[in-house]
């Protein structure tokens, strides 16, 4: 199978294609590299050094003895997008080349715009394209559990049996995103839905819970290693917190530290991503994965970090700041999960062995955790309503353009396999 990776240098999209790679898949990426440049303008960068992208493809050819393709771009171009599928003609496309940080979304207007525009126009090129170039070819769409909410319900998997008014229906089940990024992705959502009934198209929409780990069985070699944010923009909160046990500051659960979220282990979201390519949709259908392992609050994971950090002679504290999100800090939290274990998919690997790996590999590159430790500090407020500046760099970090500049849309030429 030829198989698309859309934000192939990404955190997912990067094991992605070495997890196909190494099962006989053709893999093609597309990137446009705008998640380092947008990491390092809230002056971070991954705890895990990452090769340029054409030393990534030089490793991958090395270990794998297999060519991993791929065009440099940006999905806000037409011409390029289409230009790519009618070229590879890919029997599926993986689209994660999203804006896909909440705070971010969160920091002032300009942000919020541009994830929205971003993340919509990307994923419309992508479905015009592929009606036009590749109707026959299976779209996954990655999306977010966070595109459901807390609801005081059970959530199914997309959609829902409902009565009102003496009157029944099966339709979505709604969505309540928390931020812009994730009012984004219901949009998304949206869009690929409509889209596969208008024009015949084969879609899986994946509600992916939050990744854990930095390691999968295929990245043998530092030079494979995908990032690990763990900053407060980009950084998941699991991720924070053991990036704080290793510098020894506190461990900060925002708030009472009693939300809860669906969690699953890196190897395992791309066991899932590859199940849900290997047994396709039908054309016309478009089907929802609730992806996750398991759910845990917030304080759950801190304690567990910090029960895991003692083992390697960390003595971490917690301690809970004021919630910087507008969300529910209590409620009630049960996503059904079907689908892919009735593809095959089993569990493959636990919270706490993942967490010893991470601690064993930032243990290993602490000065660079050290360098940008002040990173890990919630400065984006959900409640601000702020249209001046935009977020200036932290220290050690080239200020970004202001409010009264905004960066243009970036409209690169037509790309050519690099």
């Amino acid at each position: 199978m030829k198989v698309l990776v859309t934000g192939v240098d990404g955190y997912s999209g990067w094991p992605l294609a070495l997890h196909l790679i190494a099962r006989g898949h053709e893999v093609v990426g597309i990137d446009n590299f705008v998640t380092r440049k947008r990491v390092k303008e809230v002056g971070s960068w991954s705890a895990t050094p990452i090769p340029s992208f054409p030393r990534r493809q030089a490793a991958v050819k090395e270990i794998f003895g297999k060519d991993l393709g791929f065009y440099r771009g940006d999905l806000q171009n037409y011409a390029f997008v289409r230009h790519v599928l009618e070229h590879e003609r890919p029997d599926a496309i993986v689209h994660l080349a999203e804006q896909r940080s909440a705070p971010y979304s969160m920091i002032d207007v300009h942000h919020a715009v541009a994830t929205q525009v971003e993340n919509l126009t990307g994923t419309l090129h992508i479905l015009y394209a592929m009606k036009e170039a590749c109707p026959n070819a299976h779209l996954v769409k990655m999306g977010t559990m966070g595109e459901y909410g807390t609801p005081n319900t059970d959530i199914p998997e997309g959609s829902f049996d409902v009565e009102f008014n003496g009157r029944k229906d099966h339709m979505p089940f709604p969505r309540q995103g928390g931020s812009w990024y994730h009012w984004s992705k219901v949009f998304d959502s949206g869009d690929v839905m409509f889209a596969s009934r208008i024009f015949n198209l084969r879609a899986t929409d994946v509600m992916q819970g939050v990744i854990y780990g930095v390691r999968t069985p295929e990245i043998t070699d530092d030079r494979l290693l995908t990032r690990f944010d763990f900053d407060e923009t980009w950084g998941t909160a699991l991720n924070r917190f053991i990036a704080q046990a290793v510098l020894g500051s506190p461990i900060t659960p925002y708030g009472r530290g009693e939300q809860k979220r669906g969690f699953l282990a890196l190897e395992d979201s791309m066991q899932s991503l590859r199940l849900a390519l290997e047994n396709p949709a039908a054309p016309g259908e478009y089907r929802v994965f609730n992806q996750f392992d398991a759910s845990y609050s917030i304080n759950e994971l801190a304690d567990r970090v910090g029960r895991i950090a003692a083992e390697f002679g960390l003595k971490p504290v917690i301690e809970h700041p004021a919630d910087p999100r507008v969300e529910a800090e209590q409620h009630y939290y049960n996503p059904i999960h079907e689908r892919l274990p009735a593809l095959g998919y089993k569990r493959s690997r636990e919270l706490d062995e993942v967490v010893r790996e991470i601690f064993t590999d930032l243990l290993r590159f602490r000065r660079r955790l050290e360098a940008r430790r002040h990173v890990v500090v919630p400065t984006v407020q959900w409640r601000v309503a702020d249209s001046g500046p935009l977020l200036q760099a932290r220290a050690g970090s080239e200020p970004t353009l202001n409010a009264e500049q905004p960066p243009p849309p970036t409209s690169p030429s037509i790309g050519s396999p690099a």
